[in-house]
């Protein structure tokens, strides 16, 4: 079963300095978060989503999320042709939920579902 995917929402990166991050990020935007918890910093970014995700591997690299109207259904339907489960689908405030796939060629893939977000105009 193919999967619609609606664009890009949200790049997420993870820092192991979050305080140096942010401060870097808020520099180079010209703007403060707005988000800004313990375990997570959110920029707006022409309408899209910027994340900082502390005590997590740089070197992993970032993670992209790919819009979608049900984030299990994408997952079981990336299973279903050969990836693997990276991050379990799960709502992480807001209505928001979120999962990750491994593919068979070893790339992880992000699904979200987020019922705030608004194309950018």
């Amino acid at each position: 079963m193919p999967v619609e995917l609606l664009g890009l929402r949200t790049v997420i990166y993870p820092v192991t300095d979050l305080a140096a991050a942010k401060l870097w990020w808020s520099t180079l935007l010209g703007q403060e978060p707005y988000f800004d918890e313990p375990f997570y910093v959110g920029f707006e970014v022409a309408g899209y989503e910027l994340g900082l995700l502390p005590e997590a591997t740089p070197g992993d690299g970032a993670l992209t999320y790919w819009g979608v109207e049900s984030v299990r259904d994408a997952m079981d339907a990336a299973i279903a042709v050969g990836a693997v489960e990276h991050t379990a689908a799960t709502e992480v405030g807001e209505g928001i939920v979120t999962g990750s796939v491994l593919t068979a060629t070893g790339n992880v893939v992000g699904f979200i579902r987020n019922p705030n977000f608004r194309l950018p105009s």
